[in-house]
């Protein structure tokens, strides 16, 4: 008689377990629980030239999360699933934390719920990884419940964060450190339900730290901090000696995108930034030299990011770059809730896209009347990006902006 095979499956996580929505839905809130009071006098008491150091990641070895880790004893199976369908889907994001009232977040909030109602579970959400600016505008704690827990107290799925400038940003005289608040809710050892939930059910995420790698089936979500500053992002020491910043985070990057290449790994993988690269925004400028910092890592794993994603200027813009016979789309989704920013204009006059902004840059589209976010779909060998505009309701489910890629090509697709 043969022996029964023993399964070669871990067995399931034990201890605290993750919850994401509450369990019955409830009318958005019409005001805010704590008020929020004009910050001007504190941004005065801002050095805007101040670096702040970046958090070491939590336990030995690199940053890694897998996303069946985050879904707890639900993980595996829900793992299997995506597998089985062969496509996974999820929302990005950033710049959503409002000062002014909840209801712009609200709108955003809904309308990614209302993906969770969709027929077909293959195209369902699996997450939602948000670009940055979770709390303004110094990442207070006591903001965390008006400007996070509240407007996504329905979303059913784990949400993961980079942090942005406001979230680390300190001025003098700040009791609190940079990010403490940002650590306590997304880099808990265990999925603890935190004080700033304030009675809500989600508890806090459990990421390594402020830079990692999200892993999920068909995709590999690389996301960097990018510090405190209004401009420029940076995310390393670009050479000065004397910066409070080290080279972690550019050692971190090229280990993962070479990881990726040995792996032979043939889904997608994205780097997530909350400051862009570059941008047409007319209040925020580009980081060149973080972007030397993102081209140099590449180079030197010598495989580069599908796509890469950031926030910070408040609106929705797409870029598609060229590096050598490979085409990477740079999209900005900066007006997820918080406010909008507008585009720059040419002789007083909005720009038409496409428009070649360089050689081998060309400035796709953009949107800045509008708040949305993006859906992101990998499947059959391609990764699409959509981005979706709040005004057009809960129901609508046609993006106003496609941008797919073929993962082994590196070319765009035609949507």
């Amino acid at each position: 008689m043969k022996k029964k095979k023993k399964s070669s499956a871990p067995p399931p996580p034990t201890g605290p377990q993750p919850v994401f929505a509450q369990p019955a839905p409830s009318p958005d809130p019409t005001g805010f629980k704590v008020p929020h009071p004009s910050d001007n006098s504190l941004y005065n008491l801002v050095d805007p030239t101040l670096l702040q150091p970046v958090p070491a990641p939590r336990g030995p070895g690199s940053p890694i999360l897998e996303l069946a880790a985050a879904l707890g004893s639900a993980g595996p199976a829900a793992v299997a699933a995506i597998q089985k369908a062969r496509q996974i889907v999820f929302h990005m994001g950033g710049d959503t934390g409002s000062v002014s009232g909840p209801a712009t977040q609200s709108l955003v909030a809904d309308k990614m719920v209302a993906d969770f109602t969709d027929p077909a579970p293959a195209n369902r959400p699996a997450f939602l990884f948000h670009l940055g600016d979770v709390v303004y505008s110094f990442g207070e704690g006591k903001f965390y419940y008006d400007q996070f827990f509240e407007p996504y107290r329905e979303y059913p799925a784990p949400i993961f964060a980079i942090p942005g400038n406001h979230d680390g940003v300190v001025y003098t005289g700040d009791t609190a450190t940079t990010l403490e608040a940002f650590l306590a809710q997304f880099c808990s050892a265990t999925p603890a339900v935190t004080a700033e939930a304030g009675g809500l059910a989600r508890t806090a995420m459990t990421q390594p730290g402020v830079y990692f790698t999200l892993e999920a089936p068909f995709v590999r979500i690389i996301g960097l901090y990018s510090n405190v500053l209004e401009d420029p992002g940076v995310i390393s020491s670009q050479g000065d000696a004397s910066s409070p910043l080290d080279d972690r985070q550019t050692t971190f990057l090229t280990a993962e995108l070479a990881r990726a290449k040995s792996d032979k790994f043939t889904g997608a993988v994205l780097v997530a930034v909350h400051h862009p690269p570059y941008t047409y925004g007319a209040t925020h400028s580009g980081s060149p030299l973080m972007l030397a910092d993102l081209d140099a890592s590449a180079t030197a794993a010598g495989f580069w990011p599908h796509a890469v994603l950031s926030g910070h200027s408040h609106n929705y813009q797409r870029f598609t770059r060229t590096v050598g016979q490979t085409q990477v789309p740079y999209l900005i989704c900066g007006n997820a809730g918080h406010g909008l920013g507008a585009i720059q204009e040419i002789n007083n006059q909005p720009i038409r896209t496409p428009t070649q902004s360089t050689p081998t840059l060309v400035f796709e589209s953009y949107d800045d009347q509008d708040y949305g976010y993006l859906r992101v779909v990998i499947s059959g060998g391609q990764l699409r990006i959509e981005y979706h505009p709040a005004s057009d309701g809960a129901a609508a489910k046609t993006p106003d902006d496609v941008v797919t890629v073929d993962l082994a090509t590196r070319q765009l697709v035609a949507s």
